[in-house]
């Protein structure tokens, strides 16, 4: 008889039954599809053997005057740049600095917890400060202990919190709520009765973010240690959002925003051992925003926007809806008058901006509820904006991602394309993704480009996790879905660095589609087809020969190899009866690429499905269309 040919619709679909679905994917895990078949994802590895503090949730590329190449990146506790793939440097700017001997310290015998008096110093568990100045307290607590940077392990009230000492020279490897894994901690002796003198100075950067979200009120929500033990709450909270971090580059320079926080301006000619200043702060300002939930600066005319900021009128008073605009090419004029192109609009619909797209054309501005398309007028208005779509959703500030003209993004249960008109996209995986999903982790949503191979990601947290732990991919090429399990907290797509970079979950940054490993591990990719009937009524068929079509292009093993899976049953709703497992294994080259050719298997039932999966390290494959040869057969 002649062979069946096996070939399946491209995309997975979640939507029907399996066997509704027949002729198609049913179930995936890092595997894509390139002209219309699956083929297994490209591996990772780290960008820099360098780590950072806290989860990172914003990086943004660019090329300084040097040909460096830069990236910035937010975290939950600091802000850094790295240079190449080298070290992290911290930038965070600094909030307060106090005046020589507002800072003093207590230690106790035995103990490596220092208590640190400082009338009003605002800081919360996890914040972090540098000492200068500081003497000896007369024992194992020398002034080279103490002039270094700390974080806060608790906050004891209003003036006074404690941190760890630890020994002169080290620096602080990983932070928790509970404690700090640091090296080195230094107890205090018996001889430790001093303060520090007169002369320390404290240095506090500015407040850490939350890295989980919280919601509603009462105890536990906001951040840990905000106020002393048994003092009131300073304010209710109903919501507080995540450290999310916006940049751009100004030129060779970087601008940076913390949501809902301020705006600071980094100059590349000071190096990295400058940190970020306060745009209000530079030379000559006037009227610079103080506080913002995002800032951008427009590709095509050069004027920094803040949206959600404070108006212009109304100074240090944040308007969620507002959006302001610096005079064209200027970092330090925003005061608008009849000379120069600065301005300030507010839109009508939602009740605060929740993200800000840029795209060639124009910039799509997300409310709560509608959607802006903002364009740049030129003189005298510079900017207008107009409505485009009202009663959307939009998952959260990282939830969009623009590719060229067409911006993508992620709303509640439902995704949209927006290229002229707002549309919804059909999604064969939607019940799938929405029905295992962390709802109240949604600002954690990162929507990301892979450019080269089509594909939009978004990284979600499923309904048992607080971090992103899922993804599921839009294929805009071939107009496919599919999905899989990676835990990544921010992405960026190649362009100044051949690859893309994506943060993990253990404070490094990886370079993607490298290789077909986890950082020189084996990873589980795999792809399973619906089934397919083989048998009509009360007929059974019996499988008894697989012709296998893979190839292996691109593996690093020498010997590489997948794993075909046949199984089949007899009722849609019963259990496989049978399988058969069957290694295929490149074995040669030239002057073609050679595997295994046939595998003799015995299956008998009225329905199949087929499993592809790699478990090895240095293995990539991508499926043909395999053969099986297929008989009519008894019950028996």
């Amino acid at each position: 008889m002649p062979l069946t040919k096996l070939q399946f619709r491209p995309g997975v679909n979640r939507e029907t039954t399996s066997y509704t679905n027949e002729g198609g994917w049913f179930d995936v895990d890092k595997v894509r599809f390139r002209f219309g078949m699956p083929e297994k994802i490209g591996g990772w590895e780290k960008f820099s053997n360098a780590s950072y503090l806290g989860t990172a949730r914003a990086m943004h590329p660019w090329v300084a005057l040097d040909n460096s190449r830069l990236i910035g990146i937010g975290t939950s506790l600091k802000y850094y740049i790295n240079q190449d793939g080298g070290a992290f440097n911290d930038i965070t700017p600094i909030r307060n600095t106090t005046s020589a001997g507002d800072v003093t310290f207590s230690a106790t015998n035995g103990s490596s917890v220092i208590t640190v008096t400082d009338t009003n110093h605002g800081a919360v568990v996890n914040d972090f400060v540098t000492f200068s100045g500081a003497a000896s307290l007369g024992g194992n607590i020398t002034a080279a202990v103490l002039n270094q940077e700390y974080y806060v392990t608790e906050v004891v009230n209003t003036n006074s919190y404690k941190i760890a000492a630890r020994a002169a020279g080290t620096t602080i490897t990983q932070i928790t709520v509970n404690g700090a894994l640091v090296p080195s901690l230094v107890s205090a002796s018996g001889s430790d009765s001093g303060n520090g003198g007169s002369s320390t100075v404290g240095a506090y950067q500015v407040s850490v973010g939350l890295d989980t979200t919280a919601t509603g009120a009462g105890w536990g929500v906001g951040t840990w240690g905000r106020n002393g033990w048994g003092q009131a709450a300073t304010t209710p909270i109903v919501t507080n959002t995540l450290r999310i971090w916006s940049h751009d580059n100004f030129g060779e320079d970087l601008l940076i925003n913390v949501r809902n926080g301020g705006i600071y301006y980094w100059d590349k000619t000071g190096g990295f051992a400058t940190r970020a200043v306060n745009l209000a702060s530079l030379a000559g300002s006037t009227k610079a925003p103080s506080i913002a939930k995002q800032i951008m600066v427009s590709d095509r005319d050069r004027h920094i926007i803040a949206f959600g900021c404070d108006p212009e009128a109304n100074a240090g008073v944040q308007d969620p809806l507002v959006i302001r605009f610096s005079s064209q090419e200027s970092l330090t004029d925003w005061e608008s008058t009849a000379t120069n192109t600065a301005g300030e609009l507010r839109l009508g619909s939602g009740s605060e901006i929740v993200t800000a797209v840029e795209t060639r054309q124009q910039i799509l501005v997300y409310t709560d509820e509608s959607l802006y398309a903002m364009q740049f007028l030129g003189p005298p208005f510079t900017f207008g904006v107009n409505l485009v779509s009202e009663n959307i959703t939009t998952m959260g500030p990282l939830s969009a991602v623009a590719v060229e003209d067409n911006v993508f993004w992620m709303g509640l249960k439902e995704f949209y394309v927006y290229g002229g008109t707002v549309q919804r996209l059909p999604c064969s995986v939607r019940d799938f993704v929405f029905d295992d999903f962390n709802l109240t982790q949604r600002e954690k949503i990162v929507a990301a480009t892979n450019t080269a191979f089509s594909e939009v990601w978004w990284f979600y947290p499923s309904e048992d996790s607080d971090t992103n732990d899922r993804y599921v991919v839009y294929n805009y090429e071939q107009q496919v879905w599919y999905y899989g399990a990676l835990a990544r907290s921010f992405w960026m797509d190649r362009g100044i660095f051949d690859n893309p970079i994506a943060a993990g979950p253990n404070n490094y940054l990886y370079t993607q589609e490298s290789g077909f490993d986890d950082d020189g591990s084996a990873f589980t990719a795999y792809i399973e087809s619906s089934q397919m009937d083989i048998g009509d009524g009360e007929q059974f068929s019996f499988i008894r020969r697989m012709i296998p079509d893979l190839t292996f292009r691109g593996s690093t093993a020498g010997s590489p190899s997948a794993n075909i899976t046949v199984k089949t049953r007899n009722f849609p709703g019963g259990n496989y009866l049978q399988s058969k497992s069957s290694a295929i294994t490149k074995s040669a080259s030239v002057p073609v690429e050679q595997f295994t050719d046939q595998v003799h298997i015995r299956l008998r039932g009225r329905s199949f499905a087929v499993r592809v999966e790699s478990t090895a390290t240095g293995v990539g494959w991508r499926l043909g269309s395999p053969r099986l040869d297929i008989r009519p057969d008894g019950r028996r």
